[in-house]
């Protein structure tokens, strides 16, 4: 077996529907900028406020991917 080397980076994705919807869109976007992702981790939820109203919904992930 080979020895493997992972980076880690920290992501926040956005939606204005849900966390899930954020979290998607946040692995879409690290998806057209590295390759061979392993793991994406929820490491934060929260929501964005305006006028006292939910108006978005942000998941901060922490992404790994394989170093070649």
């Amino acid at each position: 077996m080979d020895n493997s080397v992972y980076k880690i980076i920290e992501v926040v994705g956005f939606s204005e529907n849900s966390w899930e919807d954020a979290a998607k869109a946040a692995v879409a976007t690290v998806d057209s900028s590295v390759r061979d992702m392993r793991i994406a981790e929820v490491v934060q939820m929260d929501m964005r406020l305006e006028d006292n109203r939910i108006v978005g919904y942000r998941t901060k992930l922490k992404v790994s991917f394989k170093l070649e």
